[in-house]
């Protein structure tokens, strides 16, 4: 606070600071008879010590690109960070970008905690409110996303620093409680936090020993200190949460650490914040009741009835704060991107773009064109030369693998590429380990920070990716996760190894866009595709056998899969008696049962479908002229589930898709066993036909 204040002054007002937090939480979760008031209630004194004193924020630019992270983790108790955002002025930023002269979190936006439409729903969310630095809800998420925030920190800082000039040098914050803790994606991220030597995160760990079942006993009893000194991290401890001096030396510490991440385990008792009271209600997740507040607020020294009361010194001071400490450091950076602009055009350029969220010039340039080749490549190693060629193009585009690149094909190759490491923060290579979950939420967490990042793994480990898929998607991230190994194909690896309900979960997400390509060039058209998106996350998905390399002077061009499915080969006059639809690793069969059916007179058509969200957005008319009405002759084929299917085939159409789950065995014996042959599909159509 201001230099004109005693220290008792500062210690009454900062008191009224925290006091005033912790009604709004209750008084918001009690008008919603909805909500956490437990936790904002202990974590007051440390949100507001973290804001107060130690936050690089700017009030009236929340958008400061080297503004600190505070990530509140535990979303559950949002109605902390929805009141800090109050008190501290900070202004709202548009759907433009541009600052609306409006409060972030107005006080009827927390009179409205829950409510439809309101900026302050139940868990923090992305995008609805200035403020919120990613979604939080699902426990463990905003850790992870934490440690891809610190990451993008050190890559940006040695892509824009200079020695006279720093423009990335930003901390991350996290509140955390037992629940990340027991989360297994907060242990996946911490390891590799700790192994990067991430000295620019702090999670500050709220041990108030309570989970809705109960105590914490119950089913946790790890030292979460000791494992975290395991994991390389510095520890220190707090005693008690409303102790702000010990919190701040702590905080010290952490900022003064240059080799390690920092972990501050502070005890709390929830519901109220003292070492020696404890709240039932709180501890639950219900609203504490009217006259539990009035008992509450009495030993707040508050008037026991007044609801969303903000004092008026309350109601500027820590606002006053965050410029007071901030606004030096503000215009430092305005005159550093100034030199930057001055001094090198182009890399002020990039960082303009990547802040926009869009592409370098002519990024699509030269788009690679793969010659027709009867026996094919695979469409993880075609993608991985596109990957390359684009990467070349997009310095901000960084990515790798949970330990499967030499199969995925996704490092990248080029000279100056590197590997990110403790040692190097500039490479561009991601080594994630076998951790897919934390790759997919420290993706989210990257993507947040404006560089461009990339996932890969096998199809079948979306499934421990489905979490930060999800929130990507919520967030409206435009995360790539790229997965190959698609299908049985995978061969005698078997059924473990074998998706079969993987393709069907992702495109039942809302939001997300899934990309099955066909051969090396709809791969291409894929990765061009998936890159141009700014507000959704895409699944590229690929195979892991050779695809054959159709001959587009004889087939349709790639570039239809822009509209998700296009007519890839037709009948002579375009009037088909029977249509195929294929995906993927079968588009290339399917044609073969054209050229079979078009040798025998029959007039059949063959529509490429990569992309069932991208041909949901054409117009009805250009779906009905890939796909008549007055056709029901219809074979889907896709060595998948049959989920879906029923919306392209009608109830009469036949389904080539796996109905089991797959086997070990060689790629050829299985495609036999589960009909996937071009005799099974003639078949099948002939048998459409005579219907």
């Amino acid at each position: 606070m201001g230099s004109s204040f005693s220290s008792e002054q500062r210690t009454a007002r900062d008191q009224l600071c925290i006091n005033t937090i912790r009604t709004l939480a209750m008084d918001a979760v009690q008008k919603a008879n909805s909500g956490h008031p437990g936790t904002p209630m202990a974590l007051a004194p440390v949100g507001y010590t973290v804001w107060n004193q130690f936050l690089r924020y700017h009030p009236e630019h929340p958008d400061w690109p080297n503004r600190d992270r505070f990530v509140l983790s535990v979303g559950h108790a949002s109605m902390l960070l929805y009141s800090l955002l109050h008190l501290a002025g900070v202004v709202e930023i548009d759907e433009h970008g541009k600052p609306s002269g409006k409060p972030a979190v107005s006080l009827e936006d927390i009179k409205q905690f829950r409510q439809m439409d309101s900026k302050t729903p139940g868990h923090p969310e992305y995008r609805m409110t200035t403020g919120v630095e990613t979604t939080t809800g699902p426990l463990g998420q905003g850790c992870a996303n934490s440690v891809g925030m610190a990451m993008a920190e050190r890559w940006l800082g040695e892509r824009f620093n200079a020695p006279e000039r720093t423009l990335f040098d930003y901390n991350v914050y996290v509140l955390c409680g037992d629940g990340d803790m027991m989360e297994g994606v907060t242990a996946e991220a911490a390891s590799m936090a700790g192994h990067l030597k991430l000295a620019n995160l702090c999670w500050i760990y709220d041990n108030n020993t309570i989970s809705i079942e109960g105590h914490t006993e119950l089913a946790f009893s790890e030292d979460v200190q000791t494992r975290f000194e395991g994991y390389g991290w510095n520890t220190l401890h707090v005693a008690d949460a409303n102790d702000t001096e010990a919190l701040a030396r702590a905080i010290e510490v952490f900022k003064r650490t240059d080799d390690a991440p920092t972990l501050i385990v502070v005890d709390s008792v929830i519901g109220f914040g003292s070492p020696n009271k404890h709240n039932t209600a709180a501890a639950h997740g219900e609203p504490l009741g009217d006259d539990e507040i009035k008992l509450t607020k009495k030993a707040y020294g508050w008037d026991e009835n007044a609801s969303f009361l903000v004092p008026d010194e309350a109601r500027t001071s820590l606002r006053d704060a965050l410029i007071e400490r901030n606004v030096s450091d503000y215009e430092s950076w305005q005159s550093a991107l100034n030199q930057l602009e001055e001094e090198q055009a182009d890399l002020a350029d990039e960082l303009q773009r990547m802040r926009a969220g869009e592409m370098p010039e002519q990024w699509q340039d030269n788009l690679q064109v793969f010659e027709t080749d009867a026996k094919g490549i695979a469409s993880r190693a075609s993608g991985g030369k596109v990957l390359n060629a684009f990467a070349a193009k997009i310095p901000w585009l960084l990515g790798g693998s949970a330990d499967l690149s030499p199969s995925t094909k996704t490092n990248l190759t080029f000279d100056g590429a590197g590997s990110f490491s403790a040692d190097n923060y500039s490479g561009r290579n991601l080594h994630f380990g076998i951790r897919e979950h934390a790759m997919g939420s420290i993706a989210n967490g990257m993507a947040l920070s404006y560089v461009r990042p990339y996932t890969s793994t096998f199809l079948v480990f979306s499934d421990y990716m489905k979490p930060p898929i999800r929130l990507a998607s919520i967030m409206e991230l435009p995360v790539i996760f790229v997965f190959t190994h698609d299908s049985i194909g995978v061969g005698e690896d078997g059924p473990t190894h074998q998706p079969i309900e993987q393709l069907t979960q992702l495109r039942a997400t809302p939001g997300l866009l899934t990309l099955r390509p066909g051969d090396a060039n709809e791969t291409a058209q894929a990765w061009k595709i998936a890159l141009a998106q700014t507000s959704r996350p895409s699944c590229i998905v690929l195979s892991r056998q050779p695809l054959p390399t159709l001959d587009r002077t004889q087939y349709s061009s790639a570039e239809g899969l822009a509209k998700g499915a296009y007519v890839l080969a037709d009948a002579k006059d375009g009037e088909p008696e029977v249509i195929l639809i294929a995906t993927g690793s079968e588009v290339g069969m399917t044609v073969q049962a054209f050229e079979q059916l078009k040798a025998q007179g029959v007039a059949v058509r063959v529509v490429s479908m990569p992309s069932w969200e991208l041909f949901e957005d054409q117009d009805q008319a250009y779906r009905d002229s890939v796909f008549p009405p007055s056709v029901t002759a219809r074979v889907a084929v896709e060595q998948a589930g049959p989920l879906g299917w029923d919306r392209y085939v009608g109830n009469t159409g036949a389904k080539v898709t796996m109905n089991t789950f797959g086997a070990s065995a060689p790629i050829d014996k299985l495609q036999a066993k589960f009909g996937f042959t071009v005799e099974n599909i003639v078949k099948l159509a002939k048998e459409q036909m005579a219907k």
